[in-house]
């Protein structure tokens, strides 16, 4: 295959310009998210009794997998106490009404319980953070109960152990593991502004990449690793089962019977994947066959003009070689 018009250096320039959260605003989210956390834990020093145990950066910001698109940032915060309500609605109220205890010189304006989360915004930096509340028990691993996105429901998780888990796949190939998440995030990212009915979130993006990468597919070449992900996308149509055995035995997985099974690396109990149905994978594999389509015909391209032709097809036309 050729490389002699686009080869895996312009992916990265690529990466670098159109697709990364610049280390700068990376850094300026940290940072904030940081202040909020030590405020907070500043305001538990001095109030033993508070029912808001631990904050920590969760989400892409945390993993090292944002995209530049990025405009908020996700935060975990446990909570623990007799008194914290177990209805849904309750706990957001509840966790507001704390947040601002906490944070007594905000406007009513700035803490605004959502759906799943309560938000936090920052004036001055115009940066929203969304507070996840995790019921908390005092497990040693912090695992405890966050309120599903799927069907709101609670669902079992933890934070440290899902970063923990990240870590290990970034480590086992440095930078390029991150790089190739945040590659295919961009293009499912485009393919749902594009598409009407495609969806394909992110943490599921991030598992299968695991898979393959705990399978020795090597990242370090990025239009092969690209070409990986889709070639495994479109052949098993996302019917194969995925799971980690990191922190549990395979055999302690249920036996599902949805058509996508991607089971979360700390919760055996949880397939990720639960509410895709066989024409959302369908759709995602077709999408995925046209992808790897698209990189066949850049690498065998006798032109710049047409190589970057079958890039944009995967890209957008943002990629200019």
């Amino acid at each position: 295959m050729s490389r002699t018009h686009v080869d895996h250096k312009n992916i990265v320039r690529f990466a670098e310009d159109k697709v990364n959260l610049p280390k700068a605003k990376a850094d300026e989210y940290r940072a904030q998210a940081r202040r909020l956390r030590e405020k907070l834990e500043g305001y538990i020093a001095e109030h033993p009794d508070f029912s808001l145990k631990r904050m920590m950066v969760a989400g892409s910001l945390a993993k090292g997998t944002a995209l530049n698109s990025l405009n908020d940032i996700d935060v975990a915060v446990y909570i623990s106490g007799s008194d914290a309500p177990n209805d849904i609605k309750d706990l957001l109220n509840y966790l507001a009404e704390k947040l601002k205890k906490a944070y007594p010189n905000f406007s009513p304006d700035q803490v605004q319980p959502q759906t799943y989360s309560v938000t936090v915004s920052f004036k001055g930096s115009g940066l929203d953070v969304d507070v996840v509340p995790i019921l908390y028990y005092g497990d040693k691993e912090w695992r405890g109960n966050l309120i599903s996105q799927d069907d709101g429901s609670f669902l079992e998780t933890s934070i440290p152990m899902h970063l923990e888990f990240c870590k290990k796949r970034k480590n086992s190939q440095e930078k390029h593991y991150a790089q190739v998440v945040r590659l295919v995030k961009f293009w499912a990212r485009r393919m749902k502004q594009e598409q009407d009915g495609f969806r394909f979130k992110s943490f599921m993006i991030e598992l299968i990449l695991a898979h393959l990468a705990d399978e020795g597919v090597d990242f370090s070449d990025y239009p092969e690793a690209l070409q990986a992900f889709f070639t495994y996308v479109a052949k098993t149509n996302l019917s194969k089962l995925i799971v980690f055995e990191d922190n549990y035995k395979t055999s302690s997985v249920p036996p599902y019977t949805h058509p996508v099974k991607i089971i979360d690396p700390v919760n055996s109990s949880n397939n990720v994947a639960k509410l895709y149905t066989s024409s959302n994978a369908e759709v995602i594999s077709e999408a995925a066959l046209d992808a790897g389509d698209a990189i066949d015909s850049a690498l065998a391209a006798t032109t710049k003009e047409l190589t970057v032709y079958y890039w944009q097809k995967v890209f957008g036309t943002s990629f200019q070689g």
